[in-house]
């Protein structure tokens, strides 16, 4: 690392804006200790005990968990600079993927002192900042409740469709539940989904898995009631018709389906509120 003066990164303000405030904290940009790579404008933004470092570098824009502390070390997002709204394609990946990290993480702690109940009253802090944004919005019956694998949050829309936010054990991320038309996820997937080119799973599977996959070409069939999508690093789940017995000869917008979804995010949760109901 070099040790001179380092320039900012320009896409560490925009990139800052971009993600939401926690416990009344927006994302605060600063400068750099050290250019991650050699000459390169770098920034360092911080949240409460959060830390991102954003570098600049041969046409793109990356983002480390942290100041590395090995030369093999690698940034855990990055994109092309010329990409359209590259800092929003970036702001949207580190809401899917680098942040749940640094929560997971941050659960994971085993130092001295710790409780792992602490984790969960941490989820319970982090469901009451997004409860009190979803009674701001709209949404209608909120119930936070306590179950034995930890805090939740249940809420009803407009249409009739209700959410679940569940803790489900000591990782830094929840699981989202489902149950409405499918028209009520449309808002969240695009937060969930990596942007994938392609025309979708329109030729093959079932009319209800292949109107799903013609809107978004990231979810595949798994068999005729069912659609999957992510991995271990991003959000993961499925989407299904409620039962074996709804014929998934026929699918429309108003087609009820359920669905679950791990490896959730706080933060992706708030930013995507106003999806939620």
């Amino acid at each position: 690392m070099s040790t001179f003066l380092v320039a900012p990164a320009p896409a560490a303000t925009a990139l800052a804006q971009l993600l939401p405030a926690r416990r009344d904290a927006a994302w605060q940009p600063r400068p750099a200790a050290f250019a991650i790579r050699g000459g390169a404008p770098t920034s360092v933004l911080t949240q409460h005990d959060r830390t991102l470092v954003v570098t600049e570098h041969s046409g793109a824009i990356e983002i480390w968990g942290a100041e590395p502390q090995s030369m093999y070390a690698r940034p855990v997002a990055v994109v092309d600079a010329s990409t359209p709204d590259a800092v929003a394609v970036l702001a949207a990946e580190v809401l899917r993927s680098v942040l749940p990290a640094l929560d997971n993480e941050a659960a994971r702690y085993t130092g001295p002192g710790h409780d792992p109940r602490q984790v969960l009253h941490t989820k319970g802090e982090a469901l009451t900042e997004l409860g009190y944004l979803l009674h701001d919005l709209g949404a209608a019956d909120l119930t936070r409740c306590e179950h034995t694998d930890g805090p939740a949050l249940r809420w009803k829309t407009s249409e009739g469709a209700e959410w679940d936010v569940l803790s489900l054990g000591y990782e830094g991320t929840f699981t989202v539940a489902y149950n409405g038309p499918v028209s009520g996820l449309y808002g969240l997937l695009p937060h969930l989904l990596r942007p994938t080119p392609g025309d979708g799973h329109t030729d093959m599977g079932s009319a209800f898995t292949r109107h799903l996959g013609a809107r978004f070409p990231q979810l595949a069939p798994v068999n005729a009631h069912e659609v999957d999508f992510g991995r271990l690093d991003t959000p993961s789940g499925y989407i299904a018709l409620p039962s074996l017995d709804v014929c998934p000869d026929h699918a429309e917008d108003s087609t009820q389906v359920a669905a679950q979804i791990s490896h959730v995010g706080i933060d992706l949760l708030l930013s995507a509120a106003s999806a939620l109901v």
